[in-house]
């Protein structure tokens, strides 16, 4: 007891690191509104089996093209309507935010993962190794993103792994500049000097004494990243080069449905809309980890 009433007031009453961020985060309310829209697109996707009142497959003949039940010609029994081969559209909306994130995620995971180590590399080999790895991501950056994830998807093939293949080598640009730039910044810190002087090894200065402190940036790059991925695979998949039908991605849904647009409005509007809120809510998320992580916006 003695002990611990000899410690500082101020060292009982600091908060920790997470409730710190946390508050941060919390002061963007808008943030918070996406996460909590990010939150519930998740568990749908991850308990898409038990949500979805039907498989995202199955095929109601005698419900072709049924309005959502809002509409006088609705039924209750497809709260959403069905499609252009009466498959219900809530059940397949619900299977398409599986795949959108599992995109998204995917890619990130993959273009972090490589951006991270090429990055580190081209900051502290600047000889041969820094030059081809620029200059390799400058060719990436010359062409246009789609444009791009559209040649490669046509040389290897469409697939939903394909697809995921294509927009990382788009995104992995992204990652390598910009651990590349945070690493040049940290490398000169008295710290890793004090590293250096101290024998530690290069690969160890690399990944556990200067990767750490890059990740502030890097964690917001691979947050707005998800959104853009969502984004290329949805574009990929409505020009007929992602996930192919009948797989039920948004994308795809949208380009097997673009011929009912005036006749059966809600399955093209149905899936614009859901990629419009999952990528709204994404990029608020990314605005909000960036003011929470920046330590020049943090409210002190």
């Amino acid at each position: 007891m003695a002990a611990d009433s000899t410690r500082p007031a101020a060292a009982i009453a600091a908060p920790s690191t997470l409730r710190l961020f946390w508050r941060d985060f919390a002061a963007n309310r808008a943030a918070v509104a996406g996460l909590a829209v990010l939150v519930l697109l998740a568990l749908a996707a991850i308990f898409a089996d038990l949500l979805a009142p039907y498989s995202p497959y199955e095929q109601f003949r005698d419900f072709v093209r049924v309005p959502p039940v809002w509409d006088a010609r609705g039924n209750a029994a497809f709260l959403l309507g069905t499609d252009e081969v009466g498959r219900d559209m809530l059940s397949r909306l619900i299977h398409g935010a599986r795949l959108s994130l599992f995109i998204g995620v995917a890619v990130v995971v993959a273009s972090l993962a490589l951006g991270i180590v090429l990055g580190l590399v081209a900051a502290f080999f600047p000889r041969w190794p820094a030059i081809v790895i620029l200059r390799a991501m400058d060719v990436i950056l010359s062409v246009p993103g789609l444009l791009l994830s559209i040649v490669i998807v046509a040389i290897i093939g469409p697939s939903l792994a394909n697809t995921i293949v294509a927009i990382t080598i788009v995104t992995l640009p992204n990652f390598v500049r910009l651990v590349r730039a945070a690493a040049l910044s940290e490398k000169t810190r008295d710290y890793v000097v004090a590293a250096r002087v101290a024998g530690a090894g290069r690969l160890r200065i690399m990944f556990r004494t200067v990767l750490p402190n890059c990740m502030a940036p890097i964690i917001v790059q691979a947050a707005l990243n998800i959104s853009n991925a969502i984004l290329e695979a949805a574009a990929l998949g409505f020009l007929g080069l992602g996930a192919q039908p009948p797989t039920p991605e948004w994308g795809a849904m949208l380009a097997s449905a673009r011929e009912f647009l005036q006749s059966a409005s809600w399955i093209v509007t149905l899936p614009g809309l859901a990629i419009l809120v999952t990528v709204l809510a994404i990029n608020l998320v990314g605005d909000g980890l960036r003011d929470a992580l920046d330590p020049k916006m943090r409210s002190g």
